[in-house]
């Protein structure tokens, strides 16, 4: 009777932890950053204003006549933007080109525990755990999307007072960074940066997930197929899908956001080791599982995804960088990269 009794209590703890496995991943204590960036960038929304932390190779405040390419450089989940930032100074150094041509900023999308571990001040953006991935809204400062911040820092490059020969921005991520800036190439208003004349560019490096745009998933075979919401209920609900959507994108229709998204120039690459189902920093919700069981298989899967939908022609590549793991300098830095980043010679085979 009494091992009964506790069988039943341990099933029953077990299915209360996998209901809130979700919630706790977007809100568990994370180690806090060794760094917060020390520029800023105000952010006004209709709640008030706040300030945001990032790192910029020259003073965007001031007139920049000479830049005529920015390169927005991403993070993934330890909001390590110092690291990301060298990063792309090295990117920069490799591709060879002028540094007064060429704005480095790095954002850095702080939790709530950066802020507090630093008695950061109270109006400083913040996000609960690793919930600015999804674009969801700060917990300190004002409420505001991760992706609407992204949109402030191209409104303000795209400043012609600030910076009249801008010709370029791109946006370059790995892993967490790249899972944002795939979501945000849906949800960005790119369009009317093009109205300005500059044209917009993403580099989606190594993510753990894709977000889909129908009910399809990868079969055995990689290849698009009907999905069995038996097997994870939740797997088409954002950021993995577009049901549940968030309210800055609800107001489209997934074909609208579709439509758009396959304008958008992207560079998808994965690391051709970056191969391991059993990776630490991998997403590993069924949710994810669905898109695979690891990074290259995810990420051959989505571009297949896409080219069966759009056999007209996709303004897309990708490319797989061989000999390299999960390591984002190393992707950031490659051929492939800086191709797209700086317009070099190309991406080697």
């Amino acid at each position: 009777m009494r091992s009964n009794v506790l069988r039943q209590l341990a099933v029953a703890l077990a299915a209360s932890a996998l209901a809130v496995a979700p919630a706790l991943a977007q809100g568990r204590p994370v180690r806090p950053v060794s760094v917060i960036a020390d520029a800023r960038m105000l952010v006004e929304t209709p709640q008030g204003h706040a300030q945001f932390p990032l790192y910029v190779s020259a003073d965007w405040n001031a007139p920049q006549p000479t830049v005529r390419r920015a390169i927005v450089i991403v993070h993934g989940r330890l909001r390590n933007a110092d690291t990301y930032f060298r990063t792309a100074q090295r990117a920069r150094e490799l591709a060879g080109v002028d540094p007064a041509s060429t704005l480095l900023v790095a954002p850095q999308f702080l939790a709530t525990d950066d802020v507090s571990a630093h008695h950061a001040p109270g109006d400083l953006l913040s996000w609960r755990g690793n919930a600015w991935m999804a674009g969801s809204k700060a917990r300190s400062g004002v409420p505001v999307s991760s992706y609407t911040v992204l949109d402030d820092i191209a409104r303000h490059l795209a400043d012609r007072r600030l910076f009249p020969n801008l010709k370029t921005i791109v946006f370059a991520g790995h892993s967490g960074g790249a899972q944002v800036l795939q979501r945000y190439a849906i949800a960005s208003h790119a369009d009317e940066l093009a109205a300005e004349g500059i044209d917009v560019r993403f580099v989606v490096a190594s993510p753990s997930s894709y977000a889909y745009f129908d009910a399809q998933r990868p079969d055995a075979n990689g290849a698009p197929a009907a999905f069995d919401a038996s097997r994870c209920a939740d797997f088409d609900h954002w950021k993995y899908g577009m049901e549940k959507r968030p309210a800055f994108i609800a107001g489209r229709t997934p074909a609208q956001l579709e439509a758009d998204y396959v304008k958008r120039r992207i560079e998808y690459l994965v690391g051709g080791n970056d191969n391991d189902p059993a990776s630490v920093s991998l997403d590993k919700s069924c949710a994810a599982q669905a898109q695979g069981a690891q990074r290259v298989a995810r990420a051959q899967s989505f571009y297949r995804y896409l080219q069966t939908r759009h056999a007209d022609g996709l303004n897309q590549m990708f490319h797989i960088v061989p000999g390299v793991g999960h390591d984002g300098a190393r992707m950031l830095t490659s051929s492939c990269a800086l191709a797209t980043m700086f317009d070099t010679a190309g991406c080697a085979p």
